[in-house]
C-alpha cells in the first residue's frame, strides 16, 4: 500500500487484532514540513506508517499513541519548537505543530473508519469531521455541511471556529498519459508516488504491453473513446507522448472540451506549431489551446526519458499547486 492509504492500513491493522492508532496534523504554524491532514499510523507492535512531521516529533507522537490504545482515549498533542532546537524534531525552522491521536474502535469508531475507507475506494468524495472538545465525530458527503464542501473543494485539511478539524477526502488525482513511449516508463511510477491513479492509452499492443508496464492500467481502446469513458473532470492532468497525430488530436480534442487541470503534450516548437493549425481549423479557439502546455514538462535541460519525467511531473504540480 502507499502512504497515502493511511486509513486503509489503519482498518486493516486494527481487523487483523493488532491495534492501530490514527495521527493526523491538524494545525501547523511556522515551518512544519508536513500539511495538514497528513497522518501516521501506530500498530499496537509498534509499526508505523506515514508521517506528521518527519522528525523526532514522530517519536512522541507514537508514545502517545502506545498511551492511547491502553486507556481508550483521543487527546490533542501541541509541539512548540524554538528556532534553536527546530532540526531535531522536523521543523527547519521553528514552528508549532499540533496532531490529533485517535485510537480505533475506541476513539474512532470501526464502523466510521470502514466507511469512510468504502467511499475512498468507490471514489466517492467524502470529509471526515470531528469536533476536539466534545469527540463527536461525522463522515460528511457532498452537500451535508457548509464548511465541510468548501473543505472539499480546497482539498485542505484545518480547523474551523465552530471547534471541528475537517479533513477532506476526494478521490485521487489521476494522469492519463497517452502513448506508451519510453518517456511513460518512468513517468507512471513518479506520478504514482505524488499520489496520481495513472492510467495509459495506447491501442498499439506492442508499446502497451504488460511486460514494459508491469502492474498498469493499460487501455486498448482508442485515445479519444478511451479519454471520454474516463469522464475527465478538474482533478485530471493528460499528457500526450506519441508524437503521431493520429493518436494524440483525438485525446487533444477530448481534454480540450473538458475541465482537465493540466493538459501537456510532448514535440518540438515546430510539431507544436503544426498541432496548433490543425487544432484551429477544427474551430478551436485561442484561449482553448492557450491551455496546452507544449513542449511539455519545465524547461530545466531535461535529456533522458527519466529527466523529462521530472520536468513533466514538476509542470504538473506547479499547474497544481499555483494555478
Amino acid at each position: 500500500m502507499e502512504q497515502n492509504d493511511i486509513p486503509e492500513i489503519a482498518l486493516d491493522w486494527h481487523r487483523a487484532g493488532r491495534g492501530a492508532v490514527l495521527a493526523t496534523v491538524v494545525e501547523t504554524w511556522g515551518s512544519a514540513p508536513r500539511q495538514a491532514g497528513s497522518q501516521l499510523v501506530v500498530a499496537g507492535d509498534g509499526a508505523m506508517m506515514g508521517s506528521v512531521s518527519g522528525g523526532c516529533v514522530e517519536g512522541a507522537v507514537v508514545t502517545e499513541a502506545e498511551e492511547a490504545l491502553r486507556d481508550g482515549k483521543s487527546r490533542l498533542l501541541t509541539f512548540g519548537v524554538s528556532d534553536e532546537t527546530a532540526f531535531a524534531v522536523g521543523l527547519a525552522c521553528g514552528g508549532t505543530i499540533r496532531v490529533l491521536v485517535e485510537p480505533v474502535g475506541q476513539g474512532l469508531p470501526v464502523e466510521m473508519l470502514a466507511a469512510l475507507v468504502a467511499a475512498r475506494a468507490a471514489r466517492q468524495r467524502v470529509a471526515y469531521a470531528v469536533n476536539l472538545e466534545s469527540w463527536d465525530r461525522w463522515l460528511l458527503s457532498p452537500g451535508d455541511d457548509v464548511l465541510a464542501d468548501a473543505r472539499l473543494r480546497s482539498d485542505k485539511a484545518g480547523r474551523e471556529e465552530d471547534g471541528r478539524f475537517i479533513a477532506p477526502h476526494n478521490p485521487p488525482l489521476r494522469l492519463v498519459v497517452v502513448g506508451a513511449v519510453h518517456i511513460a516508463q518512468p513517468l507512471i511510477p513518479m506520478a504514482r508516488a505524488c499520489g496520481y491513479d495513472p492510467v495509459l492509452i495506447d491501442p498499439r499492443g506492442a508499446f502497451g504491453s504488460a511486460e514494459r508496464f508491469p502492474g498498469e492500467t493499460i487501455l486498448e481502446d482508442w485515445p479519444d473513446e478511451a479519454l471520454a469513458a474516463l469522464r475527465p473532470d478538474a482533478r485530471m492532468a493528460v499528457v500526450t507522448l506519441t508524437h503521431d497525430p493520429k493518436l494524440d488530436d483525438p485525446a487533444i480534442r477530448i481534454a480540450l472540451r473538458s475541465p482537465v487541470f493540466y493538459l501537456g503534450c510532448l514535440g518540438s516548437t515546430r510539431t507544436h506549431a503544426k498541432r496548433l493549425e490543425r487544432l484551429r481549423a477544427e474551430g478551436f479557439a485561442e484561449a482553448d489551446i492557450a491551455r496546452i502546455h507544449a513542449p511539455v514538462g519545465l524547461d530545466i535541460g531535461a535529456k533522458s526519458p527519466a529527466e523529462i519525467a521530472v520536468s513533466i511531473m514538476a509542470q504538473i504540480t506547479e499547474k497544481l499547486r499555483k494555478g
